[in-house]
C-alpha cells in the first residue's frame, strides 16, 4: 500500500474543485493500493470570514493556522510516497513549503484547474492581493515529479517548463450526481440556473442585459436561480442568491431547466475546465455556455447543449429551450451522455491510476536525481 498526502486548501465536500478533482477517487484509489490522506487549513469556521471584506486579524489566524499545518506536513513529508498539491501548498505567494517537500524521498504532483498564473482575487480581499504571487506557478510546475493540468491549455502552458504533464480534467461521479425525478411542470415557468461561488459571481453578471431581455419577453414564464453567493440580489430580475451547501447540492441544481455559464472571452476563461457546465450536463440540463476555452470541446453545439457569443446569439438559444421542453429533453440526454463517455470519474479512474502508478517505474524520481 502506497500512501498519498493531498495538500489542499479546504475540507473534504467543501471545494468543488477538490471534490472533482480527486477527492471522489479516494475510494477507488483505495481498493487499487493508494491510501489516501488530505491536509488543509481552512476549517468550517474560518471559512465564514475567508471571503467576506475586511475581518483582518480573522484572516491572519487562517494564515498562522496555514503556517502551522504545513510545518506539520513538512515534518512527516517521508512518511508518504506522493504528495499532491493543488494549487498550492500555501496560501500566500511563498513557494518555501513546495520546495522543501521536494527534498522528501516522496513524489510530487503539482494540480491545476484554472489559469492561476494570471493576478485574479475576489473583491473581498482585493487589498491584501500584495500578498500573493501569481508568478509562482511556474516555478511550482518545473520542481514537480508530474503536473495534472485540467485542460489542454493549462496543459501547454506546463508543458513549457515540465515534460512530464499530463492533461486530468475535472470529472463528474455520474453514480452520485443524477438528476432528482423531475415533478411535471404543470405551467410552472421554465428555470435558467446559475451555480458558481462569491468569487465567481461577476461572471453570471455577463449575462445579466440577456436574461434581462428574456424576463421583458417572457414575463413570469420564466424564473432565474442563482446559487452559490447568497448575498447576491437583482430585484429587477426578482433574484435572491441562496448559498451552496453540500448536502442538497443536487436538489437545489434539479430545479434548473437550462444552465447558463457565461465568461468573458479572456485568458483567465481559457483556462477553466467548465465545471459547472459539466454538473448541468451530468443531471440532464442543458447548457448555454460562452464560446470559450474547454467549452468548445465539451459542447457539441446544437446537439448537446448550445455555445453562444454576444447578445444575440445568447438570446436567440435561450428562446429556443425556453420555448421547447422537448428540446431541453433531447439535449439533457446527449449531455448526460458526453458526461458518462469522456468527462465521468468511470471514464477517467483508470487513466488516473496509470498516472500514479507511473510515477513509480524508476527507483529515484526524476527531480530527486538533479
Amino acid at each position: 500500500m502506497k500512501n498519498i498526502l493531498y495538500i489542499a486548501s479546504h475540507r473534504a465536500d467543501r471545494a468543488p474543485g477538490q471534490r472533482f478533482r480527486f477527492e471522489q477517487y479516494f475510494e477507488y484509489l483505495g481498493q487499487n493500493g493508494y491510501h489516501c490522506e488530505l491536509s488543509y487549513y481552512i476549517s468550517e469556521r474560518d471559512d465564514k470570514y475567508l471571503y467576506l471584506k475586511g475581518y483582518y486579524i480573522h484572516k491572519l489566524i487562517i494564515l498562522i493556522k496555514a503556517v502551522l499545518r504545513r510545518l506539520k506536513d513538512l515534518r512527516r513529508a517521508g512518511n508518504y510516497d506522493v504528495l499532491f498539491i493543488h494549487r498550492e501548498a500555501f496560501l500566500l505567494g511563498s513557494t518555501y513549503f513546495e520546495r522543501r517537500f521536494r527534498k522528501s524521498k516522496a513524489r510530487m504532483i503539482f494540480d491545476f484547474d484554472d489559469s492561476i498564473c494570471l493576478p485574479d482575487t475576489s473583491d473581498a480581499n482585493i487589498r491584501l492581493k500584495w500578498l500573493k504571487n501569481p508568478a509562482k506557478t511556474e516555478k511550482l510546475i518545473a520542481m514537480s515529479d508530474m503536473v495534472f493540468a485540467g485542460n489542454a491549455y493549462l496543459g501547454g502552458y506546463a508543458s513549457r517548463f515540465n515534460g512530464n504533464v499530463k492533461i486530468v480534467p475535472t470529472t463528474i461521479n455520474t453514480a452520485e450526481m443524477h438528476r432528482i425525478a423531475a415533478m411535471p411542470k404543470n405551467g410552472k415557468p421554465v428555470c435558467i440556473g446559475w451555480t458558481g461561488s462569491m468569487t465567481t459571481i461577476k461572471h453570471f453578471e455577463l449575462a445579466v442585459p440577456v436574461l434581462t431581455k428574456i424576463k421583458e419577453k417572457y414575463g413570469k414564464a420564466v424564473t432565474i436561480k442563482v446559487i452559490g453567493d447568497k448575498n447576491y440580489e437583482n430585484k429587477e430580475l426578482q433574484i435572491k442568491g441562496i448559498a451552496w451547501q453540500r448536502e442538497n447540492e443536487i436538489e437545489e441544481l434539479s430545479e434548473f431547466d437550462i444552465g447558463i455559464m457565461p465568461l468573458p472571452d479572456d485568458e483567465w476563461s481559457k483556462g477553466k475546465c467548465a465545471l459547472k457546465g459539466l454538473e448541468y450536463m451530468a443531471l440532464e440540463i442543458p447548457p448555454v455556455m460562452s464560446r470559450v476555452g474547454v467549452n468548445t470541446e465539451i459542447v457539441a453545439d446544437g446537439v448537446n447543449g448550445f455555445l453562444a457569443e454576444g447578445e444575440a446569439e445568447w438570446m436567440r438559444k435561450l428562446e429556443l429551450l425556453i420555448e421547447s421542453a422537448e428540446l431541453r429533453r433531447q439535449m439533457g440526454r446527449e449531455a448526460l451522455k458526453t458526461v458518462r463517455q469522456k468527462y465521468s470519474t468511470d471514464a477517467m479512474k483508470g487513466v488516473y491510476l496509470d498516472y500514479l502508478n507511473s510515477l513509480f517505474a524508476t527507483d529515484v524520481p526524476p527531480q530527486k536525481r538533479q
